[in-house]
C-alpha cells in the first residue's frame, strides 16, 4: 500500500514540475519562430539569448540597393537598432539620424542608420520576385522565397519562452529547421510594431 502511495505521488509530483515547466518563462531568452501565413506551418525555430544577432537582408526592388536590417534578441522582443540602404557598386552609404529612417524607406537612396530602438514581436513579410530576403540566426539562414515561394507571406513573431522551450530547442536547433526553406523574397512589407 505504502508503496502504491510513493508511486503515485511521484506521478503526481513530475506532473506538477512539468506543469510549471510549461508555465515559468524566465527572462534572457527569446524564441524566434518563421511560419507560413495562412495554414501557419513551421519554417523555422530558435531560441536565442539576450543579445544575439538577427540579421535580415533582401533587395529593394523599387531604388536597387541592398537592404541590411539587424536586430537583437531581448527578452521576447527583436530591437531592430540598425539599418544599411547600400549601392550595388559598393561605395559606402552616408550615415543618417534614426529618425530619418522612415522616410528614408519610402524615397530611395543610400543611407546607414544606426541607434534605432524599435521593437518588435511580429513581422509579416509579402515574398515578391525582385527582394530575396534572407534571415540570419545564429548560424542558419532562411530564405523566405525558397520557404513561402512568390506571392506568399511569412510571419516572423518573437516571444519569451518557456525553460522547457529553452532546453529542448535550445540544445536541437537543426531539429527544429525545415531544410527545404533555406531561402526567401520579398518585394514589400509590412512590419507591425509592438
Amino acid at each position: 500500500m505504502r508503496r502504491r502511495r510513493a508511486i503515485i505521488a511521484g506521478i503526481a509530483a513530475s506532473v506538477l514540475v512539468l506543469g510549471m515547466l510549461t508555465r515559468f518563462a524566465p527572462s534572457g531568452y527569446t524564441r524566434i519562430d518563421l511560419t507560413g501565413d495562412g495554414k501557419g506551418r513551421g519554417i523555422f525555430t530558435a531560441v536565442v539569448p539576450d543579445g544575439e544577432r538577427v540579421t535580415l537582408t533582401w533587395r529593394n526592388s523599387q531604388f536597387g540597393l541592398r537592404v541590411t536590417e539587424g536586430f537583437f534578441a531581448r527578452s521576447g522582443v527583436l530591437v531592430q537598432d540598425q539599418v544599411t540602404f547600400s549601392d550595388p557598386d559598393g561605395s559606402p552609404p552616408p550615415r543618417v539620424s534614426p529618425r530619418d529612417v522612415d522616410d528614408l524607406y519610402h524615397t530611395g537612396g543610400a543611407f546607414d542608420a544606426r541607434g534605432l530602438s524599435r521593437p518588435y514581436q511580429r513581422i509579416v513579410y509579402r515574398i515578391g520576385e525582385i527582394g530575396d530576403p534572407k534571415l540570419q540566426v545564429r548560424n542558419e539562414t532562411v530564405s523566405f522565397k525558397q520557404a513561402a515561394g512568390f506571392g506568399g507571406r511569412v510571419v516572423l513573431t518573437a516571444t519569451r519562452p518557456a525553460l522547457y522551450e529553452i532546453l529542448w530547442i535550445a540544445l536541437k536547433p537543426s531539429d527544429h529547421f525545415d531544410n527545404r526553406a533555406r531561402t526567401w523574397s520579398a518585394v514589400s512589407k509590412r512590419l507591425i510594431c509592438t
